[in-house]
């Protein structure tokens, strides 16, 4: 499983400037981060992992997106093409991303994983925080550099709205 100190020597590798962040409390969820580092969503990136159907079989697909954002399944299905999208069960996350369930980072993702990045990511100089597989520890750099750093296809994950009035037109009598 991937650890805090992998992504830490991988990124001293790679000469990005970082933190490695102890929480004050543990996490189950990534989406627990925000509450406890006292950050906005916007500015925490969670891995969602979804079990794809389509004409050609099941694969495996990843979604990096903030939290304040997380990807729907309707949405990745209309993009893919898909049959059946829905999220990934415990034991198919942790065997495809060598994360633990819940707590998977968008760094060291395997290369077989297909990775989409949510274009509404900020791509600012600002601090981002992600989870780092550990319950206690988070990382923290700029969203540039981890932007720079994702191996996935940038996409629009924006479900469409009709268009048209939203008003209720009243029937004659």
């Amino acid at each position: 499983m991937k650890d805090a100190l992998a992504i830490h020597r991988w990124l001293l590798a790679h000469q990005v400037h970082h933190e490695i962040v102890r929480l004050p409390r543990p996490i189950t969820r990534v989406d627990e981060l925000p509450a406890t580092i006292s950050a906005a969503p916007e500015r925490c990136v969670m891995v969602t992992v979804f079990e794809v159907t389509t004409r050609l079989g099941r694969e495996v697909v990843a979604v990096v997106s903030s939290v304040a954002t997380p990807p729907r399944p309707g949405a990745v299905g209309a993009l893919l093409g898909a049959r059946d999208v829905r999220p990934a069960p415990a034991f198919l996350v942790n065997s495809a991303t060598d994360y633990a369930a819940g707590l998977v980072g968008p760094l060291l993702l395997p290369r077989r994983l297909p990775v989409l990045v949510d274009d509404r990511l900020a791509g600012d100089a600002e601090p981002i925080f992600m989870a780092s597989g550990e319950r206690h520890t988070a990382v923290g750099m700029r969203a540039l550099d981890l932007l720079s750093l994702l191996s996935g296809k940038t996409v629009d994950l924006r479900i469409p709205r009709p268009r048209g009035s939203r008003e209720a037109i009243a029937l004659r009598h």
